[in-house]
C-alpha cells in the first residue's frame, strides 16, 4: 500500500501530574495483586478469595474515575 493512501492516526499527549500517575499506577497494582491472589496458593482458599476480590474491587473501582479524568482531558485538550 503506497504511503499517501495510508490513513495516518494522530497520538494525543496529556498532561498528568506526578502525584495523579503515582495514583494511577497504584490501582493497577490493587489490581494485579487482586489477580494474582486469586490465582496463588499461598494463602487458604477463603483467605485468598477474600483479600483477592478486595484488592481487585478497589483497583477496577478507583480505576474509573481516573480513566474518565484522563478521557476528559484528552477530549478537552484535542
Amino acid at each position: 500500500m503506497k504511503r499517501e493512501h495510508m490513513k495516518r492516526e494522530h497520538i494525543r499527549r496529556v498532561e498528568l501530574p506526578g502525584p495523579e500517575i503515582g495514583i494511577f499506577a497504584a490501582t493497577r497494582a490493587m489490581l494485579g495483586a487482586g489477580v494474582g491472589l486469586l490465582v496463588a496458593d499461598k494463602l487458604s482458599e477463603g483467605q485468598r478469595k477474600v483479600i483477592g476480590r478486595t484488592l481487585f474491587l478497589i483497583g477496577a473501582l478507583s480505576t474509573i474515575p481516573l480513566a474518565r479524568d484522563i478521557a476528559r482531558r484528552m477530549h478537552t485538550s484535542a
